[in-house]
């Protein structure tokens, strides 16, 4: 089974949780890779430090141009970074890509940009995108201050493409956030999916650890 994953918002940990799913699922002998339709945001060498990180993760490894087929320089919305570029994303470019990839190895992590529906075009979004992969969503919830409204309406926009939300991660993106433990008990009385695992903030992510604290075979419970 592959997996969408998504945010309640830009910054929110979807590289960090994509990596760890990755890892997760090649310690039980899958073969895994990650997909980045869309990287906004390069280093002086034209690379991007989600991609990398994907791509380090995969098993087996893959070329940066297998799992990425836009990157853009600037680290603006998508749309905007193409119109600099006098490029207009192609979701159907995205969706052969993504299909070419699948057929190599066992799972696909594909890990959207941004929020749920950030635009990557004049008319199209990444919600667009989703519902043309068709792929169950994994929703990344950036723990913070509004993080039950922005997590709910993500929720509510992945049932309105008729996407499946097949589970949720409560990822910790402040040192201190109050009432954690009560904001992630609101959520799991709310998002009717189940709870994949909590990470605590980290000052250095490391996807391999973050691996640990999830719980992957939900997905599979839940999709059997």
């Amino acid at each position: 089974m592959n997996y969408f994953v998504t945010g309640t918002d830009t910054g929110v940990g979807k590289t960090l949780i994509s990596v760890a799913l990755l890892h997760a699922l090649s310690a039980g002998g899958q073969r895994v890779a990650g997909f980045k339709p869309v990287a906004a945001g390069c280093d002086a060498q034209g690379q991007n430090e989600d991609v990398l990180a994907l791509q380090a993760a995969s098993a087996p490894q893959l070329l940066a141009a297998q799992i990425n087929p836009y990157r853009f320089v600037p680290a603006v919305a998508p749309h905007l970074a193409a119109q600099q570029a006098g490029v207009e994303i192609d979701l159907a470019h995205v969706v052969q890509r993504y299909h070419a990839l699948a057929a190599e190895v066992d799972t696909v992590i594909v890990e959207g940009v941004g929020g749920f529906v950030v635009p990557l075009s004049r008319t199209r979004t990444t919600a667009d995108l989703a519902q043309q992969l068709g792929l169950p969503v994994i929703l990344v919830v950036g723990m913070r201050l509004g993080c039950l409204n922005h997590a709910l309406l993500t929720r509510q926009a992945i049932a309105d493409r008729g996407l499946e939300c097949a589970g949720w991660v409560a990822n910790a993106v402040v040192p201190a956030m109050p009432f954690l433990e009560d904001n992630i008990a609101a959520l799991r009385e709310r998002l009717d999916a189940p709870l994949l695992g909590v990470v605590p903030w980290q000052s250095v992510p490391d996807g391999r650890r973050v691996a640990g604290l999830l719980d992957p075979g939900k997905l599979e419970r839940k999709n059997a």
